[in-house]
């Protein structure tokens, strides 16, 4: 996720010192043919990152992962602002709206995430996870951050429901024994949502990439914090290049560059037919996953795929 210059009708709602005065833009046409290229490369980075995360996580606990990896996007991130903006500093006024996203989109989300897949099982945190652009679109009209058409809401509707096809073909289990997992999964469910409305209230003098590593900095001390623990207990000389190569790809690639994206899209076509492309991932984890590890496809994730293509297209239009 390179600084870009900040498009116009990128919404603000705060009022900072030092900073142009807060105010709300008229939205972007959502025909942005670069953003939508973009959210298909994110979605195909984090589709392939199901795969090669658990190349690392065989060797490491998940909260260590997740705190290293955030630890290595942080230092690129830090790199790369002071490189293209001058300046690492976060600007004034901005600090309390910056470190409660950071605590929402990758503190809270990431452990909440990384607890509910040891938990629960992959595919029902794959299922409950796929209702986000449905809560994204709810919540950001409720509260009117975001208004939806009625086509957005079909669109999402049909997406969110491809998604549930592709994933029970695969089978679903949901009882006393998943019930903590699946909460948490709800939980960073919540925490991405608001993440991304929050992104839509910040002032417009912040670039993607400043947001993008503000909120990593500002969310990356409670992940340490909780991954301390399993730091300590990993033999790191022993650990194979492989893992290494996992943390790389999942730092560099699925953090870095997948999040500077998303915070570009939200920002040029809004939160609802970004957070549409979230259907996408799980075929493209299907398919990698079919490629490289060898698991089964079946025709009926097929038909999942086609209903997303079709909400997906509804939500552009």
């Amino acid at each position: 996720m390179v600084s870009a210059p900040i498009p116009p009708g990128y919404p603000c709602a705060v009022t900072t010192p030092g900073l142009a005065r807060s105010r709300r833009f008229p939205p972007v046409p959502a025909r942005a043919s670069s953003a939508d290229a973009g959210m298909l490369l994110v979605t195909l980075i984090w589709g392939t990152n199901f795969t090669v995360m658990k190349l690392g996580l065989a060797v490491m606990p998940p909260l260590a992962y997740t705190a290293v990896r955030f630890a290595i996007a942080c230092l690129l991130l830090w790199g790369v602002l002071k490189w293209r903006e001058g300046s690492a500093a976060i600007p004034t006024g901005t600090f309390w709206p910056l470190v409660g996203l950071g605590l929402l989109g990758n503190t809270l989300y990431q452990i909440a995430f990384t607890l509910a897949l040891v938990m629960s099982s992959a595919t029902n945190c794959a299922l409950i996870l796929s209702t986000m652009p449905a809560v994204v679109a709810t919540m950001g009209h409720l509260t009117g951050i975001e208004p939806t058409t009625r086509r957005m809401r079909w669109g999402i509707a049909v997406a969110t429901l491809g998604v549930a096809v592709v994933i029970a073909a695969r089978g679903i289990r949901f009882d006393t024994t998943t019930l903590r997992g699946d909460a948490l999964a709800v939980v960073a469910t919540l925490c991405w949502s608001a993440y991304t409305l929050g992104l839509r209230r910040l002032p417009a003098a912040l670039s993607p990439l400043a947001v993008t590593a503000h909120t990593t900095f500002t969310g990356t001390p409670g992940l340490v914090l909780a991954g301390i623990p399993g730091i300590l207990a990993v033999e790191w000389g022993a650990v194979p290049p492989v893992a290494w190569g996992s943390l790389a790809y999942a730092s560099l690639l699925s953090l870095g560059v997948a999040y500077l994206i998303w915070n570009s899209s939200v920002a040029r076509v809004g939160s609802s037919r970004t957070a549409v492309y979230m259907c996408i991932t799980p075929v493209v984890a299907a398919i990698v996953a079919w490629a490289v590890l060898g698991e089964r496809l079946v025709p009926l994730q097929g038909g999942g795929a086609v209903l997303i293509l079709i909400g997906v297209l509804l939500t552009r239009r």
